[in-house]
C-alpha cells in the first residue's frame, strides 16, 4: 500500500513539473508574442483616447469599459476560434493574412503621415455625448470595430510567434495574451483620460504643490496624447513594414530583405552599441518601408473609396470615428484651466 502511495505521489510531482513547465512555456509564449505586437498595442493605446475626447468626465470611463469589453468580445469570441481553425487546417494562409495585416498598419499609418503634412482639419462639432445616448453608442461601436482590425492584428502577429507550440498551447497563449493586452490597453487609456481631470481637481486644492502639479497635468495631457500618437505611428509603419520585409522575403523575393541585413551589417559589428544600432537600423529600414508601401496603398484606396458605396465620406457624421483614426483631438474648453 505505501509502496502504491509513494508511487502515485511520486506521478503527481511529475505530473506538477510537467504543469509548471507548461506554465513557463505559456508564459515565454505569451510575453514573446505580446512583445511582438507591442507597435499594434501602442497604436491601439493611442487611438481609443480620441474617441472619448470632449466627452462629459462623468461618460469617459463608462464609454472606455463598452469598449473594453467588445475588445476583449472580438478577441475571445471571434478573432481567436477563427485564427485557431485556420493554423488547424490551413495555416498556409497564416502569412498572407499577416502580410494583409501588415498591408493595413502601413495604410493607416502613412495616412497619418500624410495627414499630419498635407491633410486640412475639419471643424469641431460637439462631441457625441453632447448629442444623445444613439449618436454616444455610435462612437463606442466605431471605436469596437477599429478595435477589432487592431486586435485581428495583434493576435495574427502573437499566433505567429508561437506557430510551433501545439494547438492548445497556441490557445491558451492567445487567451493570455488577449486578455493581457485588452486590460494593459484600456487602463492605460482610463488613466490617461482622467489624467486631466484630477490635475483640475489638484488645481482646486489650496496647496501651492498640488496646483502646480494640477496645473502641469492640465497643460501636459495634450503633448503626452500627441507623443503616444507619434510613437503609435512610427510603430505601425514599423511593425507593417517589417511584416512585409519578411513576407516578400518569404515567398522568394529577398531582395529588399537583404538589401535592409547589408546595411545593418556595418554598424551590427560594433563593440557594445552593434546591436542597439543594428536594430535601429533594421527598424528606420522597415519604417521606411512600410510608409512607401502605405503610400502605394493610399494612392490606390483613395480613388477607390471616393466612388465605392461603402468608401469614406466627408461630413462629420462620419467624422465621429475618422477623427478619431486620423489623431485628431477637440479641445476641451470647458475644462481648460486657463480659458
Amino acid at each position: 500500500m505505501s509502496g502504491g502511495l509513494v508511487a502515485l505521489l511520486d506521478d503527481v510531482a511529475a505530473l506538477a513539473r510537467i504543469a509548471a513547465a507548461s506554465v513557463d512555456d505559456i508564459a515565454a509564449g505569451a510575453a514573446k508574442a505580446g512583445a511582438k505586437a507591442a507597435g499594434v498595442v501602442i497604436d491601439d493605446a493611442a487611438v481609443t483616447p480620441q474617441y472619448v475626447s470632449g466627452a462629459d468626465p462623468s461618460r469617459e470611463l463608462p464609454m472606455i469599459k463598452r469598449i473594453f469589453w467588445g475588445s476583449l468580445r472580438n478577441k475571445l469570441l471571434f478573432i481567436l476560434p477563427a485564427l485557431l481553425l485556420i493554423s488547424a487546417f490551413i495555416p498556409v494562409v497564416i502569412p498572407f493574412i499577416l502580410m494583409l495585416g501588415g498591408t493595413y498598419l502601413c495604410y493607416e499609418g502613412a495616412e497619418k503621415v500624410w495627414h499630419k503634412f498635407f491633410g486640412h482639419h475639419e471643424d469641431k462639432a460637439a462631441p457625441a455625448v453632447d448629442r444623445g445616448p444613439d449618436a454616444e453608442s455610435k462612437v463606442v461601436k466605431g471605436a469596437i470595430t477599429t478595435d477589432f482590425i487592431l486586435s485581428c492584428e495583434i493576435m495574427v502577429i502573437s499566433m505567429n510567434e508561437v506557430g510551433d507550440a501545439s494547438i492548445w498551447v497556441r490557445a491558451i497563449i492567445l487567451v493570455v495574451v488577449a486578455i493581457a493586452i485588452t486590460v494593459l490597453v484600456y487602463g492605460a487609456v482610463g488613466l490617461i483620460v482622467k489624467m486631466d481631470d484630477i490635475g483640475l481637481h489638484l488645481a482646486k486644492k489650496e496647496s501651492a504643490g498640488s496646483q502646480r502639479i494640477g496645473g502641469l497635468l492640465v497643460r501636459g495631457m495634450p503633448a503626452v496624447l500627441a507623443a503616444i500618437t507619434f510613437v503609435g505611428t512610427i510603430a505601425m509603419l514599423w511593425v507593417g513594414g517589417h511584416i512585409m520585409l519578411v513576407g516578400v522575403s518569404d515567398l522568394g523575393w529577398h531582395g529588399p530583405y537583404e538589401l535592409v541585413h547589408a546595411l545593418e551589417h556595418p554598424v551590427a559589428g560594433l563593440a557594445v552599441v552593434g546591436g542597439f544600432l543594428g536594430w535601429l537600423v533594421n527598424t528606420l529600414c522597415s519604417a521606411v518601408v512600410g510608409l512607401a508601401w502605405g503610400l502605394v496603398v493610399m494612392a490606390i484606396l483613395h480613388p477607390l473609396m471616393k466612388v465605392l458605396p461603402f468608401g469614406k465620406k466627408d461630413g462629420h457624421e462620419t467624422g465621429d470615428t475618422r477623427a478619431a483614426i486620423a489623431g485628431h483631438r477637440p479641445e476641451k474648453t470647458d475644462t481648460d484651466p486657463a480659458g
